[in-house]
């Protein structure tokens, strides 16, 4: 028998400390691999250990159901799988665009996914979309070229990678609205770390660097207890609040980025980066509080 999902409670204020909680674990990943890829650590093994302990962990939450297929079992399989494939290939993605861009610009450009979350949400399911949100859609792309400066010499291609991870970011989260309540926070988890542990571990192990240090074996170990602690928090967080009530507080992700970025290497965002991704903030807020309003009764 499959995993029951967790029923939806009325906690907002849990909920929203929760989102942040979640997004600070996401924030010390990003920041523990730009340290790892400046230390010489290829990307594909950083993907890995992203999720191979995330893997350990949630095949033994799984287990201790009992140790029977039925666990494993849902009806959803397909978009369970889809769903790790986005995540995972957005994953190795961002690990490697860290290599050669701040923690700020790639924070940045993958925080415009809510975005296209909204510009996809009428093709893909079915909702309307209104002016004043085709409005937002339209300047947080705006404020994406900000980011990016594709035409200015500071330009860097392996930007595009990260446009790319937006996109699927948003079809992640589209996956996830779809089966939420239907699947298992457990059950997606599991899958989450089977498809990126498996996938990713012949490359990982083509390319292995030792760590140098225990800081380094720390920090490469920590990346899946992390990025499973995040999920799980963040999972939870919708039990307890609605998307919309939690969206606003998933920016906190930006600031934990500024705040590592300066502190860890000394980084400021430049001006540009600055107001890009304040004119994508502004505008993931008027996509927010147009689908608040609608979903009035």
């Amino acid at each position: 028998m499959a995993i029951a999902a967790h029923p939806q409670q009325d906690r907002a204020a849990l909920g929203i400390v929760m989102t942040l909680a979640a997004y600070a674990f996401f924030s010390v990943i990003d920041t523990s691999v730009k340290w790892l890829v400046l230390a010489g650590l290829p990307a594909f093994q950083l993907a890995f250990m992203r999720y191979a302990p995330h893997f350990i962990i949630s095949t033994l939450l799984v287990l201790r159901q009992g140790v029977s297929w039925s666990s494993f079992q849902t009806d959803h399989l397909g978009l369970v799988l889809a769903r790790g494939f986005l995540l995972a290939s957005a994953t190795l993605f961002n690990f490697i665009t860290l290599n050669y861009l701040s923690l700020t610009v790639t924070g940045s450009i993958m925080f415009s996914a809510p975005i296209i979350v909204c510009a996809l949400s009428w093709p893909l399911l079915g909702e309307r979309v209104g002016p004043w949100r085709w409005f937002a859609i339209i300047l947080g792309f705006m404020g994406v070229l900000v980011v990016i400066r594709p035409f200015d010499a500071a330009f860097h291609w392996i930007a595009l990678l990260n446009v790319y991870n937006a996109f699927s970011l948003a079809l992640y989260s589209i996956i996830t609205r779809k089966i939420a309540g239907v699947v298992a926070a457990e059950t997606m988890q599991f899958y989450m770390g089977a498809f990126g542990a498996l996938t990713l571990a012949p490359f990982a192990v083509w390319v292995w660097v030792p760590p140098a240090s225990g800081l380094e074996w720390g920090l490469l170990i920590g990346l899946g207890i992390a990025g499973w602690a995040g999920h799980e928090i963040f999972s939870r967080a919708h039990t307890y609040a609605p998307a919309n009530t939690l969206m606003p507080y998933t920016y906190s992700f930006l600031l934990y980025l500024a705040v590592a970025s300066y502190v860890v290497f000394n980084d400021v965002p430049d001006q540009w980066t600055l107001l890009g991704a304040s004119i994508i903030v502004v505008s993931g807020l008027i996509i927010w509080r147009r689908t608040a309003r609608k979903e009035l009764p």
